[in-house]
């Protein structure tokens, strides 16, 4: 790489700045190079999927075991998980095997990755046959212009091009509205729900006036009496309107006073199975971390909790004080037995990289039980059904050792260990005082 001047002046400057884009663009090519080889690299695997699941006793079944089995290989050597890699197999192939004037032109440096993208996701909306002849006019839109600035023209290019009206295929896609959660950071998570824009406007305009109304309503009583009452409420317009919105779905109206004045909040609405680990710290209001909402995100301690104690099962978990694995459990009513210990012990899947939670998981017998594997603490674990369905059908094998250890062995013959998640919560003997009684 070129080295620019510390300090560039006068006649330096020029030289020290185009040494700079030289650097960027050498660098660009090489980034584009490398994407480029891996983008190809995950197609190929997707091909060697297909040609698996090519044999003439195949099935959907067999092809489907083929294509999870080589992406959790991949994601292995890539320290992705397998979902992640299977899901990036079919984009890779998609954009490899569909654009590949697109991708010609990427390598060429004509345009970047953002071009192909932005070509790929508006492209796919036609039909296939029309592909080729999409992207040829994408390409000259997009040279000398930047992906955010030519997104919106080519999305419109290929509404234009498409044989179908708009309209016919805007009734198809309201069939496609859902609601997704996206867990975030520090105990926040997003909600998306995908709705017709006209909807989906008219419920943030909606939510917009009750938030103003209850603005206005906040600022007239902060200049009267209640003034010092009102201070306390900082509120912003998002933080007002986030709380609508929680109101209305969990309530059915909206609550002009602040949430937080009340008990629980939004949260006396909530009627769900989850698992929480909570410890016993947290519990007391002794500590305010965060808790662990298995499979899914930390939560925070005050959520926790409320959830744990509107709850009429509460069990303790004790462990090994030199492994930290559980080794039992107790509650105020007769535990569940072996399936309850497994979920304190596991947690969530135990496929490596999988943090399905275990409630949501099959208990499997290491050792298959039609084969002679015992059903004992030390033979069972969690896996989803993804990871439990592929070890039954694909190569990839495991093994448990002691401790909950599971040690996965793929069809390459790599291996990956999977240590028992550590406890949430862990009880150590007190330290002993003079004069206390011998422990029982």
């Amino acid at each position: 790489m070129k080295e620019a001047m510390e300090t560039p002046d006068g006649d330096a400057y020029p030289a020290a700045i185009a040494g700079i884009v030289a650097d960027a663009e050498d660098i660009g090519r090489q980034i584009a190079v490398a994407q480029i080889a891996e983008l190809r690299m995950l197609a190929a695997a997707g091909r060697l999927a297909d040609a698996q699941g090519a044999r003439k006793d195949a099935n959907v079944l067999l092809h489907d075991m083929a294509l999870r089995s080589i992406s959790a290989e991949v994601a292995g050597a890539m320290r992705m998980t397998d979902r992640t890699v299977q899901r990036r197999i079919g984009e890779a192939r998609v954009t490899i095997e569909g654009f590949p004037a697109a991708v010609a032109a990427w390598e060429a440096g004509r345009i970047v990755y953002g071009h192909v993208k932005a070509i790929v996701n508006a492209g796919l909306t036609l039909p296939g046959e029309m592909w080729a002849e999409f992207e040829a006019i994408a390409i000259e839109r997009c040279e000398g212009q930047t992906p955010n600035r030519v997104r919106g023209e080519l999305e419109i290019l290929a509404h234009r091009m498409h044989p179908r009206s708009f309209a016919e295929r805007h009734e198809e896609a309201v069939a496609g509205r859902c609601v997704r959660l996206v867990p975030g950071r520090d105990g926040m998570s997003d909600l998306i729900a995908t709705l017709p824009t006209v909807i989906a406007e008219g419920i943030h305009d909606r939510l917009t006036q009750q938030t103003r109304a209850i603005i206005d309503t906040r600022d007239e009583r902060a200049a009267g009496e209640d003034a010092d009452v009102v201070a306390t409420d900082g509120r912003s317009t998002d933080q007002v309107r986030a709380d609508v919105f929680a109101d209305l779905l969990l309530a059915g109206t909206p609550a002009l006073d602040d949430t937080r004045d009340t008990t629980a909040g939004p949260l006396g609405a909530i009627r769900a199975r989850v698992q929480v680990l909570v410890p016993a710290a947290t519990l007391t209001g002794a500590d305010d971390g965060p808790c662990d909402l298995t499979g899914r995100s930390p939560i925070d301690p005050a959520t926790a909790r409320v959830l744990a104690g509107a709850t009429h099962i509460w069990e303790r978990l004790f462990h090994d004080p030199t492994t930290g694995v559980t080794v039992s459990t107790d509650s105020y009513r007769v535990p569940t037995g072996m399936r309850r210990f497994l979920q304190a012990r596991d947690q969530h899947c135990r496929f490596p990289g999988c943090r399905v939670a275990a409630i949501r998981c099959e208990v499997d017998h290491t050792h298959d039980h039609a084969l002679g594997g015992k059903t004992e603490l030390s033979n069972l674990a969690h896996l989803c059904q993804r990871h439990h369905s592929m070890k039954q059908f694909t190569a990839w094998r495991v093994r448990q050792l002691s401790g909950g250890v599971l040690e996965w062995t793929s069809p390459l013959g790599r291996t990956y260990r999977e240590d028992a998640p550590t406890p949430a919560v862990a009880f150590t003997p007190a330290a002993a005082h003079p004069g206390d009684p011998a422990p029982f």
